[in-house]
């Protein structure tokens, strides 16, 4: 049994590294999304959110890193991020938030 999820749980936030702006020159934008979204659903949310087309959605899974605290170890959860390819003459700022 499969659980719908609505657009803002689909997306949780924007991505904003070194590698994402490299990638937003091309017409893509970074995302953190829900580990079980799908392409189609993130797609969807993409387009109902921000009125945009959306040529491509590719994802990938990062796996959390092992860190110490106060000498203790631990590990980070691994999370989802999508690259998310716009059509021509569509963009997104990312930098002013929702």
């Amino acid at each position: 049994m499969s659980v719908k999820l609505e657009h803002y749980d689909v997306i949780r936030q924007p991505v904003i590294t070194e590698k994402a702006t490299m990638a937003s020159e091309a017409n893509a934008i970074v995302f953190e999304v829900a580990p079980d979204a799908s392409k189609p659903q993130i797609k969807e949310a993409i387009e109902s959110l921000f009125g945009v087309r959306v040529k491509a959605v590719n994802t990938t899974i990062t796996k959390g890193k092992t860190k110490r605290f106060r000498g203790q170890s631990g590990r980070r959860k691994d999370w989802k991020k999508a690259y998310v390819t716009l059509e021509e003459g569509n963009t997104i700022d990312v930098t002013t938030g929702l």
